[in-house]
């Protein structure tokens, strides 16, 4: 079938859904752009304690 201009597969998705083939396509041509993370002290991290302390310590000095 011919191409019905859905514009699915112009998204930088991992997959999409081709109408006119009816079928799911890999996206061969998927460029992850990996979202920037926070990097900072959080609390889940595991020197978090001791770093808090420590940045405690020197403001009340």
């Amino acid at each position: 079938m011919d191409c019905i201009q859905c514009e699915n597969c112009k998204q930088n998705t991992p997959t999409y859904f081709c109408i006119a083939k009816n079928q799911i396509i890999i996206n061969e041509n998927y460029a992850n752009n990996a979202e920037k993370c926070r990097s900072g002290w959080k609390k889940g991290d595991s020197n978090y304690e001791t770093h808090r302390r420590k940045i405690k310590k020197e403001v009340e000095a």
